[in-house]
């Protein structure tokens, strides 16, 4: 074998352009490969980073983000979110589990400074979690201490942790921070510890990564009126806990039903008609932990696997070039094999010489591989996570590790031996009399069906991957250039967070209108108008609805809608039709009556048939089902980038000058809430240079303590909105174009191998009288000819691939004609410019040269 290795390493010295050409090609498709494993290794199948993590189950087995009001959680009734009061419950009463810790499900926005400093607030992310969660998971400290359930105590002094990521970006390792004092959204803490590294919490998200772990009771501190700690039907908390060994799961599971139940019984005069009749309902279910709570997985498994799909594509067709190249470059020194096999060798001795030969060049291949894997990781990473800027951390490492490195071992090694095996037992049989009497003869119909039914292979795999890009290309198109209701052209979004600045609610409508009036100052902006959320920028309220003259709707009739609270101007600003009525203007102050605006899709729910306008409705209760006048109807806009396949759900604007006095604590929490508006829509035709430098400026010279993230235009946002989409695209768009390289390359190194083979014949012919032209026909019917049957053979699995992925296109079926034909049409023309140079080379053939070395 040690010999094989020497003369294997001697030979691909003698060839340097078959030895490039081959290590090439397989880095290209083992890295690719590679580069998609290496987000699955971490997205999909690694563990938290943390003591035994197969010991951890989680209570719930849905993502949901971030609050969920109510006893009854979807149409299923499974819950996977719970309020305090149900935690301490289940931690009460579940011995099975010798820690159970809660995380706040979404994130908490920060604005941090050092106690004493005047410089502005550093925005930050923040996760409320109970105070063992450090100890249930695991965790040790870099350095300091990490809290206890005694810092999660009301009237214990406030503390945090710090991340390992932020402790080193940030503030330099500098080890001071422990025991520093911060003002955290304008409240004393004290940071008593720095994580482990690595260790990014038990929730691996798309961004809002945690940079600071905060006790849940601080959430009194910090929200205030509007904390959601102490309301039994406010369920924004994630559990996960460290079961006892020995512990049944599903018994574990029976039990966690039962006490859930026996909670929510307790509850029952608390709750509203239809949850009553659907509160035995309700379920919940114990799943693993070890991943944590795999938001991130659950948001681009789908993808991931397809991408995974395309880049096996892409080394198929990279093995194919290379089982290709080893059976020409086997046929080519058959004369050479027949002196062996004439010496006594047997085909068992030529197979392994050809073998070593083989895996030699695939591991060269895939050593490389894991640079262009590396360079390919870092590029995904890229599309998936380009946006949110430095707040926007996400753990994942784009260097190869240990299993990645492991898993382009085993797949170098198995396309060496697969793909090099089926040349070198072909070469193995050759005919040493034949072999001897003329080497360079026309090679046997025989020896050349392995060569054609790669390249055919290689021309079906082709047409798949371009028509998998073609459609997921032209869905994006779709998607970002659908009608959304509103006109992102010429408009900005600045994203605010008044939360983080202490004002008190009364204050917020004057400090909105000192805004519009400063950036109407700004030369070029048209019209500015504030809003909770605008659309596509990632959120809206939701409540159910209650129309006033109606009675209780049944408790599974869907009763669904969002809602958003914007200044007077908004509509216009947006560029939104109002199709009945008017919009809210300045005229909706303290002093009026409550009014709000719908959508068509609301006047078609809850009004349908009838004019909307002067009808009255409130949120889920019936007794506050008065509580507003509609006084207008708008065209549908699109406000959530998913479910964007489903019809545009109702939504209500409410005028921000207006407080509705409630009778329910959650109730005045939520209304409190709802006037800190996060997104100020911008209206600058043209737009004009420097616009964040203007409105950075604008809104400090109202209140330099305003916390502005940035200026973005709306375009911007949109697109952002289909980041994942686009990554897709992209990767499959760059996986087809590779894959239609490779079979280019393919096609053209059997056509040149089969005109080297039968210069003979050629020349036989030029001399009988067959002119130039017949000679390039009579190759490009050779090639054509393979590149048809694999056009046939990819067009239906073509098809195929296209009904696998309908979950990822929109407005695009997946057997459009027209990108089929599209990728039928680039696919002929690459095999006509690949088979193009080997027939002008067969039509050079001089008849006199190719008898005289016959």
């Amino acid at each position: 074998m040690l010999a094989d290795l020497r003369d294997a390493l001697r030979q691909l010295r003698k060839a340097p352009g078959f030895t490039t050409t081959a290590v090439i090609t397989l880095a290209l498709g083992i890295g690719a490969t590679t580069a998609i494993f290496t987000l699955i290794h971490q997205v999909m199948l690694k563990s938290l980073p943390v003591a035994k993590p197969e010991e951890l189950w989680r209570i719930g087995d849905k993502i949901r983000c971030c609050n969920w009001g109510g006893y009854n959680q979807g149409e299923d009734g499974d819950f996977s979110l719970f309020s305090w009061e149900a935690y301490k419950n289940f931690r009460a009463r579940t011995p099975e589990f010798t820690d159970l810790a809660a995380l706040e499900a979404g994130n908490a926005a920060l604005g941090v400074r050092r106690a004493g400093s005047q410089a502005a607030a550093d925005t930050r992310n923040g996760e409320f979690v109970s105070g063992n969660f450090f100890r249930t998971l695991g965790v040790q400290p870099w350095i300091g201490r990490l809290m206890t359930d005694a810092d999660d105590q009301e009237g214990a002094p406030s503390v945090a942790v710090m991340s390992y990521h932020i402790w080193q970006g940030k503030y330099g390792s500098d080890s001071s921070v422990v025991g520093a004092s911060y003002q955290i959204n304008g409240h004393p803490f004290t940071v008593i510890g720095v994580a482990a590294p690595g260790f990014y919490g038990a929730k691996l998200g798309g961004g809002g990564m945690p940079d600071f772990w905060l006790p849940l009771t601080t959430e009194l501190v910090i929200d205030g009126a509007t904390a959601r700690l102490k309301r039994p039907n406010g369920s924004f908390l994630d559990l996960i806990g460290r079961v006892r060994p020995g512990v049944n799961p599903k018994s574990l599971e029976a039990e966690l039903k039962v006490e859930f139940h026996n909670w929510l019984a307790s509850h029952v005069p608390d709750m509203e008609p239809g949850e009553k009749e659907l509160w035995q309902q309700q379920t919940l279910h114990l799943t693993p932990g070890g991943a944590g709570v795999a938001a991130m997985k659950d948001q681009y498994q789908d993808g991931l696997r397809l991408l995974l799909v395309a880049a096996g594509c892409v080394l198929l067709v990279a093995c194919g070039n290379l089982a290709n190249l080893m059976l020409a470059r086997g046929l080519k020194d058959r004369a050479q094999t027949s002196i062996r096999m004439a010496l006594g060798a047997s085909r068992q001795r030529l197979i392994r010489k050809a073998l070593v030969e083989s895996v030699l060049l695939s591991v060269i291949g895939g050593a490389i591989g894991v640079l262009v894997a590396y360079a390919g990781t870092r590029l995904i990473l890229y599309l998936a996570f380009q946006t949110g800027g430095p707040n926007n951390y996400v753990p994942i490492d784009a260097t190869p590790s240990w299993p990645v490195l492991l898993f382009t071992l085993a797949i170098s090694l198995v396309t060496g031996i697969i793909f090099g095996i089926a040349p070198a037992w072909v070469t193995s049989h050759a005919d040493p009399v034949e072999a001897l009497r003329g080497a360079n003869r026309s090679v046997s119909g025989g020896r050349s069906w392995a060569q054609k039914s790669l390249v055919i292979g290689q021309a079906a795999m082709s047409l798949v991957l371009l028509s998998a890009a073609a459609l997921l290309g032209q869905s994006l198109r779709n998607l970002e250039h659908q009608n959304f209701g509103f006109e992102t052209d010429g408009r900005y979004i600045a994203w605010i967070n008044p939360m983080l600045g202490n004002y008190k609610p009364e204050t917020l409508e004057p400090l909105f209108r000192q805004i519009d009036d400063r950036l109407l100052q700004i030369p070029g902006v048209r019209m500015a108008a504030p809003a909770l959320y605008a659309p596509m920028t990632g959120d809206s309220w939701n409540n159910g609805i209650r129309v006033e003259g109606r009675p209780e709707p049944g408790a599974k009739e869907d009763t669904g809608a969002g809602f958003v609270r914007v200044m007077p101007g908004f509509f216009e600003t947006v560029g939104a039709k109002i199709v009945l009525g008017r919009p809210i203007t300045d005229d909706d102050t303290a002093a009026t009556r409550k009014v709000a605006v719908i959508n068509e899709a609301f006047a078609k729910r809850f009004f349908k048939g009838q004019n909307p306008v002067g009808q009255h409705f409130g949120p889920d209760k019936l007794k506050y089902a008065a509580s507003y006048e509609i006084v207008g109807v708008t065209r549908d806009m699109r406000y959530m980038a998913y479910d964007y396949k489903d019809p545009v759900r109702p939504m209500y604007w409410l005028p921000e000058a207006q407080l509705v006095q409630w009778d329910d604590p959650a109730y005045v929490s939520g209304e409190i809430w709802s006037h800190y508006l996060y997104n100020i829509v911008i209206w600058a035709p043209g737009n004009p240079p420097g616009m964040e430098e203007r409105v950075r400026k604008a809104l400090a010279s109202v209140d330099p303590n305003l916390v502005l993230y940035g200026v973005d235009p709306y375009t911007q946002v949109v697109s952002n909105d289909f980041q994942q989409e686009n990554m897709i695209a992209t990767l499959t768009t760059l996986f087809g174009v590779l894959g239609l390289l490779l079979a280019a390359i393919g096609l053209y190194g059997v056509m040149a191998y089969m005109v080297e083979q039968r210069t003979s014949e050629i020349g036989v012919r030029m001399a009988l009288g067959a002119d130039r032209g017949s000679v390039v026909k009579m190759v490009l019917r050779g090639a054509f000819s393979q590149v048809g049957i694999g056009l046939a053979l990819g067009i239906p699995a073509a098809i195929g691939a296209g009904k696998l992925m309908t979950g990822q296109l929109f407005g695009v079926k997946p057997w459009d004609p027209v990108m089929l034909a599209s990728a039928t049409l680039l696919l002929a023309m690459a095999a006509l410019l690949a088979s193009l140079i080997p027939a002008r080379r067969a039509a050079g053939v001089e008849p006199m040269v190719a008898l005289r070395n016959e």
